[in-house]
């Protein structure tokens, strides 16, 4: 159980590399890329996951700090869809759209790394 524990914390780092890593590469030019869509629904079914599998591997776990880590990712998620649709039909995205999708991803993260 700890190794598929470990895979999914491996693909929850690579979701938010992917939302985060765009966002950050797109700077100039905000946008919300698919891939960032990709990434949110990456980060949530692993988030998922790994919340399932706490109980089964008697982790401790703050299950406040996780609720709102997974507020936060469905509303990446629902942002970076939004905006991934409108990237598709050429529509123009805006700079608070495209700026949202990263900045909550990153404080994602930082809630994630920095509250013990």
């Amino acid at each position: 159980m700890n190794i598929v524990y470990n895979v999914m914390v491996f693909l929850h780092i690579i979701g938010a590399a992917m939302i985060v890593g765009i966002w950050i590469g797109q700077m100039k030019k905000p946008t919300v890329h698919p891939r960032q869509f990709d990434g949110a629904v990456l980060q949530l079914i692993t988030g998922v996951v790994m919340m399932g599998l706490i109980p089964a591997l008697d982790m401790n776990a703050n299950y406040i700090k996780l609720g709102i880590k997974l507020v936060i990712a469905l509303v990446v998620g629902v942002l970076a869809f939004i905006g991934s649709r409108k990237y598709k039909k050429g529509e123009p995205v805006s700079k608070g759209l495209a700026h949202s999708v990263g900045g909550l991803a990153l404080l994602n993260v930082a809630i994630a790394t920095l509250w013990q």
